[in-house]
């Protein structure tokens, strides 16, 4: 059976936390990577919103929310239960937090010049620290990942977006970040399924 198509950017936590689920899942999928100064045509047809990622299955369905296509990938996969972790209170609410207001303040935080408020990238940063950094600190006391002892989906989902928080200003990150939110980022970067996630892909003509 022909596999899965999935529109990606290497670089977009969204799309990245698709991959990792889907590779920890152990599915095979065409990576399609896109310029998105450039966007394919066809993946425009499919999902008109035109972000990245969107999976086409082999029936033809679309699924064009990363949260979507992670449910989709342990939907009777999940036998080392990670998507059954990720379904406690706890870990919905952190994923809720990133996806909503965490994700806002990281764009002004990384993009100050494009925010109409004028408070700055500071006063962003700080606030994303008491938004998503102190609730995942206290998940991760006395625990090596957010659902536990073991990894689960809560913890790709959220991952790429602390290590786009971290990107912007790494020497900060590095000396302020709460302590277990910095050694649970690094064990991430460090991580054979990260690597595998960030294989580098040619760019195909849209």
């Amino acid at each position: 059976m022909q596999p899965p198509l999935l529109y990606t950017y290497r670089r977009c936590p969204f799309a990245m936390r698709a991959r990792m689920a889907l590779l920890q899942a152990g599915i095979e999928f065409d990576a399609h990577e896109i310029s998105l100064r450039d966007k394919p045509a066809d993946m425009l047809r499919l999902s008109p919103k035109g972000t990245v990622p969107v999976m086409v299955l082999p029936n033809g369905q679309v699924i064009d929310e990363s949260l979507d296509i992670m449910r989709w990938a342990f939907d009777g996969r999940d036998a080392s239960g990670w998507w059954q972790r990720a379904q406690s209170p706890g870990c919905r609410t952190l994923i809720e937090l990133n996806d909503g207001p965490f994700k806002q303040l990281l764009d002004a935080y990384k993009y100050p010049q494009r925010q109409p408020s004028g408070k700055g990238p500071v006063f962003a940063r700080d606030e994303a620290v008491k938004c998503l950094l102190n609730p995942l600190e206290q998940a991760l006391s006395g625990n090596a990942f957010l659902g536990g002892a073991e990894p689960c989906a809560a913890d790709i989902a959220i991952f790429p977006f602390t290590r786009q928080f971290r990107a912007v200003d790494a020497n900060w990150f590095d000396a302020h970040a709460p302590h277990a939110t910095r050694l649970w980022l690094n064990a991430w970067l460090a991580s054979e399924l990260f690597e595998r996630c960030m294989n580098k892909l040619e760019v195909r003509s849209p």
